[in-house]
């Protein structure tokens, strides 16, 4: 039986904030140990607004984890989401140049480096360098050219890049709470890994993680990551479209949004004998409004997401269609809704590949905390695999340290500047 050792995921979402602690046996069993769940302080649309609000929950959420896991958390994975992620396609060659014209994984190492090696503006860094597809000798479609015969090796990558003042902020958050950071992971690649099959993202597929604050958008194509996106609305702007239009508080259009909010009603007899729902204190709406102005701020969502996708070619680019996640998903009808306007097959995906005490975590707000154990794990298992050590590929994702004295912080580094092949990436 392999080694077991000890894995924490912290997901700094706009409304919760939840700590998942579990055991990692062999790389790729996940066991959950304890979990904690608070009411998010302090984010707003993804990121950072008031730093002492953000460290207290965190905090908060720790305890409770720890108190249900029995284990004392030091590190943790990260997931960073907001409006300021961007993404693009990236493509590097090197020459063979030895005698016997032999890839070795050197090779690998080589043509990853240039990869990383891109220019990018002051106030952004790399958050992920992710290898797509090998070409050998003009030769497309290689997931592991080592040990083929060729002189001339193509990399196809996906670069994810973050604000620097983003990242700061949040690692600060973390630190402050007493927590070293494993590594910063993308939500969108975290959610994808818990809710898409292999076979999904081999055939083609588009993955929405319908949060609070944003939603996070990922397109998956011949097994790898191929598109990733941030769209700055989800379930907070259907509270605000609620309040706005009918009138009420903030807090009771919540309460109005998930007692009632429901896109499979038809509501065409309502019409003619409208129903009154009573919310709480004193408040009373229609539900044919309600209906109204929830399919209409799901519909333009739905919309957006599509156009993530070439206009012309979308249904046949992701057969497997579209997987949607993330709390504001579970808004009854979505689906068949989004199906309806796509032309294309889409259903609502949960957590998956984990064990232990998860029955809490089967459901789609988890998919981020359930995907930053999963991704963390599968990809140290691949960094160990390709260089024996954890080498430039573990080093990508940011290897990030509290310093020694907590009183005085040091500047942050993420090891991804321009040209610096010792950066890290857990991708």
């Amino acid at each position: 039986m392999g080694k077991t050792v000890i894995r924490t995921a912290i997901d700094v979402g706009t409304t919760k904030i939840c700590t998942v602690v579990a055991d990692v046996t062999d790389r790729s069993t996940v066991r959950v140990l304890g979990t904690g769940v608070v009411h998010s302080e302090g984010i707003h649309k993804g990121m950072v607004v008031s730093i002492n609000e953000v460290k207290g929950a965190i905090r908060e959420s720790m305890k409770i984890a720890e108190m249900s896991s029995g284990c004392k958390i030091d590190s943790a994975y990260v997931a960073v989401s907001g409006n300021h992620i961007g993404s693009l396609n990236n493509h590097r060659m090197v020459t063979i140049e030895r005698s016997d014209r032999l890839v070795c994984r050197d090779d690998l190492k080589k043509v990853l480096q240039s990869a990383q090696n891109i220019d990018v503006s002051s106030d952004k860094q790399l958050l992920h360098v992710i290898p797509r597809s090998y070409s050998l000798d003009g030769q497309p479609g290689m997931r592991n050219p080592v040990g083929m015969y060729g002189s001339r090796l193509d990399l196809e990558t996906h670069i994810v890049t973050a604000a620097v003042t983003s990242v700061k902020n949040l690692v600060k958050c973390v630190r402050g709470a007493g927590v070293d950071v494993d590594g910063l992971i993308f939500s969108s690649l975290a959610s994808s890994e818990a809710v898409l099959s292999e076979h999904e993202k081999e055939l083609g597929v588009i993955m929405a993680d319908i949060g609070s604050g944003t939603t996070d958008i990922a397109i998956y194509k011949e097994g790898s990551v191929s598109h990733t996106a941030v769209l700055p609305v989800g379930g907070y702007q259907l509270t605000r479209d609620i309040s706005i239009s009918l009138g009420l508080p903030t807090a009771v259009a919540e309460v109005a949004k998930r007692k009632y909010a429901n896109l499979t009603e038809d509501v065409t007899a309502e019409r003619k004998d409208p129903v009154s729902l009573a919310i709480e204190n004193g408040y009373n709406i229609m539900h044919q409004d309600l209906y109204e102005v929830v399919r209409a701020r799901m519909e333009e969502i739905v919309k957006l997401i599509a156009m993530e996708m070439p206009r012309s070619e979308y249904i046949s680019m992701v057969p497997t269609g579209m997987v949607l996640t993330g709390g504001t998903s579970n808004l009854p009808g979505l689906a068949q809704m989004a199906q309806d306007i796509l032309q294309m097959p889409v259903r609502v995906g949960a957590p998956k590949d984990v064990g232990g005490l998860a029955d809490s975590l089967y459901a789609p707000s988890y998919a981020t905390s359930v995907g930053l154990l999963l991704w963390g794990v599968r990809n140290d298992e691949e960094v160990i695999k390709l260089n024996g050590r954890k080498s430039f590929l573990s080093r990508l994702m940011f290897k990030l340290r509290r310093p020694a004295k907590v009183e005085k912080e040091k500047p942050y580094d993420s090891g991804l500047a321009k040209g610096d092949s010792n950066g890290k990436n857990n991708s």
